[in-house]
C-alpha cells in the first residue's frame, strides 16, 4: 500500500516534470569539465550555489544512475566523483586506477560505436586524459577533489549526459538490462523486476549516505529459495517510482511544505485529488493543521472552520474551500541503523482527517486556552511529555514511541497511547511542572477514552473545560481541596521555601487517606494566621474557609487509600481548574493575583 501510493504520486509528479524520467537521479553536481572538439581539456567550471549563509553548495542535476553503488567498484555514465570520472582523489586512493579505468571502460563500452561529434569528442578526453593535468586547468582548487562532476563541450549550452544521442543510448540500455520478468506486487504488472532499491535520504538520524526501507539482509528473511531483493517481487519501474517520489518529498529545500518532525520520526504527506490545485491546497491545510498560523485573523478562521467541522459541518461548507473527497496519506519514518522504520502509515479522506483534528483540538480544550492560535501544534505537545527542568524541555528527553504513538492518535482518531497519561502523572510529581499544555493532553486523553467508552458505560462523568463545581468525582474534588490548601498556605506564609504542592502533591495524587488528614490539620493554622491579620486577610480566610468546606461536603466521609492512573489525572485537572478559577476572580476585584504567582499556566 505504502509503495503503490509513492508510485502513484510519482505519476503525478513526473506529469509536472518535478522529478526525474527512469534511469535518472537528482544527484549533488560540484564543477564540470569543459574539453575541446579534439577532445583537449580546456578548463573547470564551478557549478556551486551560494546559500543565503554565503556557503557554496552542489547544485542538484539530474544525471543517469541505474544502480546504487556499495563497496564494489561500479562507474556511472557522463558523471562520476573525481577517483572513478579522473583519478584523482585526496584519500589514499587505492582502488584509484582501477575505478578511474572502470569508468572509462563503461563509457566506451555505451558510446564506442557512436558517430555523434559530441560523444566521439568526449571519448577523445577519455582516452587521451592524464590525471595530473587536472591540478594545472584553470579554475582548479583542492575544494573540487572527491566531488561530483559533469562534462560540457566548448561552445555547447547543454552538458554531455543531456546531449540527446547521449540520452537515447542511455535509455536503451537502462531498458534491456538483463534481469528477471514477473508480477510486479506494486502495480499488478508483468514486467522486469528490479534487485537494487535506492537509498532513501534525509531522514532525521539515519545515514547521511541514505538508508533501506526495503531490504534482505539475512537468510532468516528469505522465502522460497529467493536470494536478498528478489524476495521483494518488485518492477524496475515502480523500485525506481517510489523511490524517487520519497526522496523529492523528504528534500531539505525551503520551499517543502510537505515535510514534518515529529518526536524521532520524519513525516511525509502528499494528497490525490482530480487536479493539482486540489491536491496542494489540501497539502497546504495538512500542513497548517501540524503547524497552526501564528497570524491572528488567520489563526482565528482556522479554529472557526475546525469548530464547524467538529459540530459536523462538511469540510467543503466551511470558507476554507477545500474538497472533502481528496484523498490524503501521511508516512512516518524513523531510523533503525542502516534501515528505516515506518513509525505510522496512515490513508483517509481529507474530510475524515480534519474531522480527527477537529475532535482532537475539542479534547484538549481548556478555558482559558493554554496556547495560542488555533490549536497547539505537535511539537508543543510532544514537549510537555518531556522531563521540565527549569521550566524548559528538550528533544532528545521526548519518548520516541510515545511521539509516534500520540502523532497516529491524532491522525486516526483512534485512543491516545494509555502511556501518554502514566508519563504526564509522573512528570507532574517528579517535576512540579503542572502546566496548561499537560493538563490539557490529561483531559484529552480522559475526554476521549470517556467518548469511547460512553456505549457500554453511560454513566462515565465528562472531563469538564473549566471549573466545574458541581462534579462529584472524587479524583477531582481532592485536586480542587489540594489547591485550596495551597492556596491558603500561600496567602499565610508568602514566601516559604517549599509550598505543600514541592512537598506533599506525589502522595495526595496517589495515596489520599495517608496525606489530606495531616494537610487539613494543617491548614486550621494557616486559616487561623490570616483571620489575626488585616480585613482583607480576614475576608481571605472567609472565602478559603467556605470554598474547603464545599469540597469537603462532596467526598465520602472516608478518602480513598489510593487513586488509580485515571483519577490521579483527573485529581490534576481538578487542582488547575481550582487554581485558574482563583486567578479569574481578579477580573471582579475580588483578587490581583495573576497566574505567575502559582505556577506555569502557560
Amino acid at each position: 500500500m505504502i509503495l503503490t501510493a509513492l508510485n502513484d504520486y510519482y505519476q503525478r509528479l513526473a506529469a509536472q516534470q518535478q522529478v526525474p524520467q527512469p534511469g535518472f537521479s537528482a544527484e549533488n553536481i560540484s564543477f564540470a569539465l569543459v574539453f575541446s572538439a579534439a577532445g583537449e581539456p580546456l578548463q573547470i567550471d564551478d557549478l556551486r550555489i551560494q546559500d543565503d549563509k554565503g556557503k557554496f553548495r552542489p547544485r542538484p542535476l539530474y544525471v543517469p544512475v541505474d544502480k546504487r553503488r556499495t563497496s564494489g567498484i561500479h562507474a556511472y555514465v557522463g558523471w562520476d566523483k573525481t577517483a572513478y570520472a579522473l583519478g584523482v582523489t585526496a584519500g589514499d586512493g587505492k582502488r584509484l586506477a582501477d575505478e578511474h579505468e572502470a569508468f572509462k571502460q563503461r563509457q566506451r563500452n555505451l558510446f564506442a560505436d557512436s558517430d555523434d561529434p559530441e560523444l566521439r569528442a568526449f571519448l577523445a578526453l577519455l582516452d587521451a586524459w592524464q590525471p595530473p593535468r587536472f591540478h594545472t586547468l584553470p579554475g582548479y582548487h583542492e575544494d573540487l577533489l572527491d566531488k561530483n562532476l559533469v562534462f560540457r563541450l566548448d561552445g555547447k549550452q547543454h552538458f554531455v549526459h543531456e546531449h540527446p544521442p547521449m540520452r537515447a543510448s542511455w535509455n536503451e540500455t537502462f531498458t534491456v538490462q538483463d534481469s528477471d520478468h514477473g508480477p510486479c506486487l506494486v502495480t499488478g504488472e508483468h514486467a522486469p523486476l528490479g534487485l537494487d532499491h535506492p537509498a532513501i535520504r534525509n531522514v532525521n538520524g539515519a545515514q547521511s549516505s541514505g538508508a533501506s526501507l526495503i531490504s534482505f539482509n539475512a537468510g532468516a528473511y528469505e522465502s522460497y529459495g529467493h536470494k536478498g531483493q528478489a524476495n521483494a517481487s518488485i518492477s524496475k519501474q515502480a523500485i525506481f517510482g517510489y523511490s524517487t517520489a520519497l526522496n523529492h518529498l523528504l528534500r531539505r529545500d525551503n520551499d517543502n511544505h510537505q515535510r514534518l518532525t515529529i518526536g524521532d520520526a520524519t513525516v511525509v504527506f502528499w494528497a490525490q485529488a482530480a487536479d493539482t490545485s486540489r491536491a496542494e491546497a489540501a497539502e497546504m491545510f495538512f500542513k497548517a493543521l501540524n503547524e497552526p498560523p501564528t497570524d491572528a485573523q488567520e489563526a482565528a478562521r482556522l479554529g472557526s472552520a475546525l469548530a464547524q467541522v467538529a459540530n459536523g459541518t462538511a469540510l467543503s461548507e466551511t470558507d476554507l474551500g477545500l474538497a472533502g473527497d481528496t484523498q490524503f496519506f501521511v508516512l512516518g519514518l524513523a531510523p533503525n541503523a542502516a534501515r528505516l522504520s515506518v513509525r505510522f502509515w496512515c490513508v483517509n479522506t481529507l474530510e475524515q482527517l480534519t474531522r480527527h483534528f477537529a475532535r482532537h483540538r475539542q479534547d484538549l480544550m481548556l478555558d482559558p486556552l493554554p496556547w495560542k492560535g488555533a490549536l497547539p501544534p505537535i511539537w508543543r505537545l510532544l514537549y510537555a511529555v518531556a522531563p521540565s527542568r527549569e521550566g524548559r524541555a528538550k528533544a532528545e528527553d521526548i519518548p520516541p514511541h510515545l511521539a509516534g504513538e500520540i502523532a497516529r492518535a491524532i491522525f486516526t482518531g483512534q485512543r491516545y497511547p494509555q502511556s501518554l497519561l502514566s508519563n504526564l502523572v509522573m512528570r507532574f510529581r517528579n517535576d512540579g511542572d503542572i502546566s496548561g499544555i499537560r493538563i490539557a493532553l490529561c483531559k484529552a486523553v480522559l475526554t476521549r477514552n470517556t467518548r469511547l467508552a460512553a456505549g457500554q458505560q453511560s454513566s462515565i462523568e465528562e472531563i469538564p473545560v473549566s471549573l466545574d463545581p458541581h462534579s462529584t468525582h472524587p479524583g477531582y474534588l481532592l485536586g480542587r481541596l489540594f489547591a485550596e490548601l495551597e492556596n491558603a498556605q500561600a496567602r499565610a506564609v508568602p514566601n516559604t521555601n517549599a509550598t505543600i504542592a514541592d512537598r506533599y502533591y506525589g502522595a495526595a495524587s496517589a495515596t489520599p487517606a495517608s496525606v489530606f488528614p495531616l494537610l487539613l490539620r494543617n491548614v486550621k493554622n494557616h486559616l487561623a494566621k490570616l483571620r489575626k491579620g488585616n480585613e482583607k486577610d480576614q475576608a481571605i480566610a472567609g472565602a478559603i474557609s467556605r470554598s474547603i468546606r464545599e469540597i469537603v461536603d462532596g467526598l465520602d466521609e472516608r478518602l480513598p487509600k489510593s487513586l488509580k492512573i485515571e483519577d490521579q489525572g483527573r485529581f490534576a485537572i481538578g487542582y488547575y481548574h481550582q487554581t485558574q478559577a482563583r486567578f479569574n476572580k481578579k477580573k471582579q476585584g475580588e483578587n490581583t493575583e495573576t497566574p505567575e504567582d502559582q505556577g506555569d499556566a502557560q
